[in-house]
């Protein structure tokens, strides 16, 4: 073993530019070890950095228990240093505990959830898919109802109510519904662990240093066979580099001083022989004597078997160095090269090859016993989080955030409060010596005067006789004048002595201490309303809630430190659980770890690590928020704005943001629903004032159409009568034609058959004649050529006995 040396020397931290492996050797981290010592624990003025700042520490916390140092105010009230005369309770009044309890619970009562959103292009590729596939639905939505109205098909790929009217809208409708299942994985895992780490109570200590020292501090790590953790680091063992980021971005070493028993250096270094063991304790005792930070402990068992080690982060930087050769057919071969690898130019010109490096941040790993030159451990650090978006950086295990840090100096509640503390004490104090020093009234008995007093009995009137007289009734007795008739002085034998009570110093010491109180207060921010001390029985509720809430705001600052811390560590978590599962050789034990409460997600689980998230702090609303947001449900309720289901549906999201909004719209789409609602009653009302109308004007037309028919049918009858009347005397007519006719064909028939008689008698006298004339002329030819007599053509057979038939021929 090398030589040990119990002291801290001058050391300055190691050259940065020097190669890797001599950054890894033993030497340079025993050199980075020595250069942290130095800088914390090298003595100015007998005092070292570390322990002013673990005594200042300290003492917040004591103030902040109600536990504080009462030396301070003895040396104030007592008398050249003698207590003698005191008898007074000098137990600390618990005035700063009250404030910081109800800083810190009230942010334990801020309950928040881990918000992971993916951001690496395949999941912003399926989140823009999506989005445009709503956009598609939203410019496309009435030709789809049209589609769903013609044919019965619903053709929308996303609900046709929960479609976004707008592009407001389509942003909150992406926020709330579009939850990717690699997402919601990366958010179990991060709640999971959390929960196997028992992050709450870890929150609850660094929410209370943040409040008390105004720093917090937690660390994550990766525990072989136990996974990642998430543990509390004290700030007062801590030990960092310079800085003036009140967020530590900018450190390039963390440290933490443990005091272990020596045992435990076996662990960590198990080439340790006995020898060493003894030797590192031997050596180790002398520490205690000056720097031990248990130096409270009396006990052997510390100075002997224990050793004071600083387990230490350095960050530093890694080259990467690659030869790059062109080949044949275009591709490259690149082989993997230390960093001593610097061929000169000419030599890479005439292989075709080149130098490609790339530096990267890492972090070293080392233990070292302090005030010795032994490094129990140096190596480079495992497991390092690297985000995915920005590789080359390396994150640190410690997170740590001092919201009001300037110049390295912290600022807290508690240091503000102290002062003031003091002096209620110092008031407390006087209070009871104002009250020890309080004596009860006493009487004044003049005995002359009792002297003076004769009963009437043949009995002295003794003081006893008196007082009991006085003391039971309040009634003296006396006389104005003495036995010889001169005025008696003490004719009131008995006075009351009023004694100096200090009423006057007891209401200036009372008034001093709630001066001091408000004081606390006004320094604070944390005003009555804050803890409902003492409200104020003539202001109105809603004043009482606005002070409560600017009490609030006058601690924001705590709060958003302790969210940063909880953020950061969300974040390490994320990155240290995708490495686990891309390179750890038990990912598989590890993702059932995770996902033993919803098995449905272990394989998006799986596939974690190629992935790349974004991780946010949901803060769930506190009361003030919860019932603003309940006012303008209620106020919306109460006007008919929203209905009973938007309601529940708003009070289910936990951002304030975006619950207001999705009030906004469902505020809009209820309005526009019942605008479309009067519009539709309004075409119904149209309709049916039409369709009253249109029946109306029917009905009017089918009367008018009655009375046109009747009249038609009465002007029908009227016409079928006349028709019929005309038909009837056409038939009349026609029969009187027709027997007009018959009389005039019998007429004429028998004109015709007379005349045709006539003309047959005619003809028939004709014919007669031309017979009668044939044959007269044949007679006469036979007279002739006989020669015969005169022949007398006269018938016989016109007369009838002498009645000639010739007279009746016509003329």
């Amino acid at each position: 073993m090398k030589d040990v040396k119990i002291q801290v020397n001058a050391s300055a931290f190691p050259d940065q530019f020097v190669s890797d492996s001599v950054k890894d050797t033993m030497e340079f981290g025993l050199q980075v070890g020595q250069a942290i010592q130095y800088e914390w624990f090298r003595r100015d003025s007998g005092s070292c950095r570390f322990y002013s700042q673990w005594g200042d520490f300290n003492k917040l916390r004591l103030y902040a228990r109600g536990e504080q140092s009462v030396s301070k105010y003895k040396n104030e009230l007592a008398v050249d240093g003698d207590l003698s005369y005191l008898n007074l309770d000098w137990t600390p009044v618990p005035i700063i505990p009250k404030f910081v309890d109800i800083v810190v619970n009230g942010m334990n009562d801020r309950l928040f959830k881990v918000k992971a959103v993916a951001q690496d292009a395949l999941s912003a590729e399926k989140r823009n898919e999506y989005q445009e596939m709503v956009e598609g639905d939203m410019l496309a939505k009435p030709l789809l109802q049209q589609i769903e109205s013609d044919f019965g098909i619903d053709a929308f790929q996303t609900k046709e109510e929960d479609l976004p009217e707008n592009d407001a809208e389509l942003e909150l409708f992406m926020q709330m519904n579009y939850k990717p299942a690699i997402e919601i994985a990366t958010e179990e895992a991060i709640d999971t662990l959390f929960q196997e780490s028992h992050y709450s109570d870890t929150r609850k200590r660094v929410d209370m240093d943040i409040t008390t020292l105004g720093i917090g501090m937690a660390k994550h790590l990766f525990m072989p066979g136990e996974g990642v953790r998430v543990e509390y680091v004290d700030p007062a063992n801590v030990v960092y580099s310079y800085t003036e980021d009140p967020y530590f971005k900018d450190t390039f070493y963390w440290g933490e001083i443990k005091t272990v028993p020596i045992t435990e250096l076996i662990k960590i270094d198990p080439s340790l022989t006995n020898e060493d063991l003894k030797e590192i304790s031997k050596y180790s005792q002398s520490w205690y004597d000056y720097y031990n930070s248990q130096q409270f402990y009396e006990n052997s068992m510390f100075h002997r078997d224990t050793a004071t080690l600083l387990y230490f982060n350095y960050k530093t930087t890694h080259t990467f160095v690659y030869k790059k050769k062109s080949m044949a057919d275009g591709t490259f071969k690149t082989v993997e090269k230390d960093d001593q690898f610097n061929p000169p130019q000419e030599m890479m010109d005439e292989g075709g090859f080149e130098k490609v490096t790339k530096t990267i941040d890492v972090w070293y790993d080392g233990v070292m016993v302090m005030g010795t030159n032994i490094m129990l451990q140096w190596k480079l650090g495992e497991n390092m989080v690297r985000p995915k978006s920005s590789s080359q950086y390396a994150m640190p295990n410690y997170v740590a955030c001092a919201p009001k840090m300037y110049k390295g100096q912290l600022e807290s509640l508690v240091k503000r409060m102290i002062p003031f503390a003091d002096l209620i004490q110092i008031s407390h104090l006087k209070i009871q010596q104002v009250v020890s020093r309080v004596v009860p009234d006493g009487v004044f008995i003049d005995a002359d005067g009792l002297n003076e007093v004769d009963l009437g009995t043949g009995n002295a009137y003794n003081p006893e006789d008196a007082l009991r007289l006085y003391f039971q009734t309040g009634s003296v007795i006396g006389r104005s004048y003495t036995q010889d008739g001169e005025y008696n002085n003490a004719r009131v034998p008995i006075t009351q002595l009023t004694a100096n009570s200090g009423a006057s110093k007891m209401q200036m010491l009372i008034g001093n201490y709630n001066h001091y109180l408000d004081m606390i207060r006004s320094v604070t921010g944390l005003n009555e309303a804050r803890d409902g001390s003492s409200p104020d029985p003539n202001s109105l509720v809603g004043v009482q809630k606005l002070a409560a809430l600017n009490s609030n705001v006058a601690t924001r600052h705590i709060l958003n430190a302790s969210l940063y811390i909880t953020k950061t560590l969300a974040e390490c978590l994320s990155i240290r659980t995708a490495d686990v599962l891309e390179y750890a050789d038990f990912k598989d034990e590890f993702a059932m770890q995770i996902g033993k409460y919803n098995l449905s997600i272990l394989e998006d689980i799986k596939n974690l690590y190629l992935h790349d998230f974004g991780i946010f702090i949901e803060l769930m609303p506190d009361e003030e928020q919860k019932a603003m947001l309940e006012q303008n449900i209620q106020m919306a309720l109460s006007k008919e704005n929203i209905s009973l289901e938007d309601a529940i549906d708003i009070r289910e999201i936990s951002n304030i943001k975006m619950a207001n909004q999705l009030l906004k719209v469902k505020r809009k789409a209820k309005q526009d629903r019942e605008q479309q609602q009067q519009m539709q009653q309004q075409q119904m009302q149209a309709q049916m004032q039409m369709q009253a109308q249109q029946a109306q004007a029917q009905l009017a037309m089918q009367t008018q159409q009655a009375e046109t028919q009747s009249k038609m049918a009465l002007k029908e009858a009227e016409v079928s009568f006349d028709i019929q009347k005309l038909q009837k005397e056409a038939e009349l007519k026609q029969q009187l034609m027709q027997v007009e006719f018959q009389m005039q064909m019998q007429l004429k028939g028998l004109e015709a058959s007379n005349l045709q008689s006539r003309e047959t008698e005619r003809e028939k006298a004709k014919d007669s004649r031309i017979s009668q004339q044939s044959t007269q002329t044949s007679k006469m030819i036979e007279q002739k050529k006989r020669d015969l007599p005169a022949i007398n053509f006269e018938s016989n057979e016109d007369s009838l006995d002498g009645f000639d038939l010739a007279e009746f021929n016509p003329r």
